[in-house]
């Protein structure tokens, strides 16, 4: 059975590089799951994709290595823990990041990621878009992630018991980075999901495919988009308050304490997941985090004892690939399993590691393994992008790569462009 590309989108799947063999990604809100979950995603992984895990830097897992006549199976395993990969790639509303998830807020924005998931997954309304849509929540500026989304929401404190969100659109990377700009200040939380509808109308109207949303910023100016959202119906629409039980899964509470498990390259086995899962179940109220920079983050009921948790998690992390680099470093699949990459980006990294000068160690790093920069290179204090491959003296080709720094607000500037990876390296020895 042959499957359209555009079916296999649409459900969270990609081709690999390697022929016959997928990708698919699962969506997680505000990159918090359930021990239950997880252990779901690690027995897919063991059963049908080489125990072979990925976490990515929007906080999501993504299982490689499936087979196509293993994919209907593999959805059907998700659902039973309510697990969804559904517009996790193709052109649908994405899976709800949210960066911030140290904050003392978090409760919040996770819940109200889960309900902007629960809203805009599997509604016709919201697919066959012209690209991806994403969407991001923070507690506040200091990432700039709100910068690279299609839609980007800032926590901006309540109001009379009414939480309230600064709303910034039309960001993102790629080949022609634009960060977004702001749309509305301190808007109701009833508000945001019609607002939201009223930007995906505009941009499914006018945007040709396969253009982000970000294109018609460059078609119409900042004013005129705003002008067009504005007079959409939804614009102005505010959905009831909110009734019921919270949404959401993390234990936070005070007292508690976070826990960083630090994962190299976001690669886990079904086996290093499942004992994440064992943790978070007698520490964490059985919910764990994939965080914004590929690591497994846990948050301590106020009655555990946090001593031996943390010195338990060690034995978790010595278990895993990154025991001794305790280096934070954002990396890709690249031409490991990726069509797109141009390097074998956790080789690159664990090579520039192990170079490393200590203020090196200290900085957080993001390789993207090709210009598209999925994680996201210009938002990193050090960021390197796979920009080309070369042709050398004798033939052979080799990747060049462009350094930026970010040291302020906004995005990272590029410093040097098309070093070799020697020249990378001294870099990395100098920085």
């Amino acid at each position: 059975m042959t499957i359209d590309p555009k079916d296999l989108r649409i459900e969270g799947v990609y081709p690999q590089r390697q022929e016959g063999y997928f990708m698919q990604r699962v969506k997680l809100a505000a990159g918090v799951l359930s021990s239950a979950q997880a252990r779901s995603v690690a027995a897919v992984a063991e059963r049908y994709g080489r125990s072979s895990i990925h976490l990515t830097s929007r906080g999501s897992m993504e299982v490689h290595w499936l087979k196509e006549e293993d994919l209907r199976m593999v959805k059907q395993e998700y659902a039973k823990v309510g697990l969804t990969s559904r517009g996790a790639c193709g052109g649908a509303v994405r899976g709800i990041t949210c960066s911030s998830q140290s904050a003392a807020d978090l409760p919040a924005l996770e819940s109200l990621a889960r309900r902007l998931q629960r809203h805009f997954t599997g509604n016709p309304r919201f697919e066959g878009l012209p690209k991806k849509f994403k969407i991001g929540i923070e507690a506040d500026y200091t990432s700039g992630r709100h910068l690279i989304q299609d839609v980007g929401l800032i926590y901006a404190g309540s109001d009379a018991g009414v939480t309230l969100y600064d709303v910034w659109i039309a960001g993102g990377l790629g080949r022609e980075p634009r960060p977004g700009f702001l749309l509305a200040e301190r808007v109701p939380e009833g508000r945001i999901i019609p607002l939201i509808e009223a930007v995906i109308a505009v941009y499914a109207r006018l945007a040709p495919p396969p253009k982000r949303l970000k294109s018609l910023v460059g078609a119409f100016g900042e004013d005129e988009l705003r002008r067009l959202i504005e007079v959409e119906p939804a614009f102005r629409e505010e959905l009831p308050s909110v009734s019921g039980f919270p949404d959401n899964l993390m234990p936070v509470t005070k007292g508690g304490q976070r826990l960083l498990a630090d994962i190299f390259a976001g690669q886990l086995t079904a086996g290093q997941l499942r004992k994440a899962a064992d943790f978070a179940d007698r520490y964490s109220g059985g919910a764990l985090q994939v965080t914004a920079n590929q690591d497994l983050a846990f948050y301590l009921e106020a009655s555990a004892d946090a001593e031996s948790a943390a010195r338990e998690l060690t034995t978790v992390v010595n278990s895993l690939p990154t025991a001794g680099v305790p280096v934070p470093f954002r990396i890709c699949p690249g031409s490991h399993e990726c069509k797109m990459g141009l390097a074998a980006t956790r080789d690159v990294a664990g090579a520039l590691i192990a170079e490393m000068s200590l203020a090196a160690r200290g900085t957080v790093w993001a390789l993207s393994g090709c210009p598209n920069s999925c994680t996201q290179p210009q938002l990193a204090e050090a960021g390197v992008v796979v920009s080309r491959l070369a042709t050398g003296e004798v033939g052979a080709r080799s990747p060049r790569f462009d350094l930026y720094r970010r040291r302020s607000a906004g995005f990272g500037e590029k410093v040097l462009e098309q070093l070799t990876f020697d020249e990378l390296t001294l870099q990395a020895r100098r920085l």
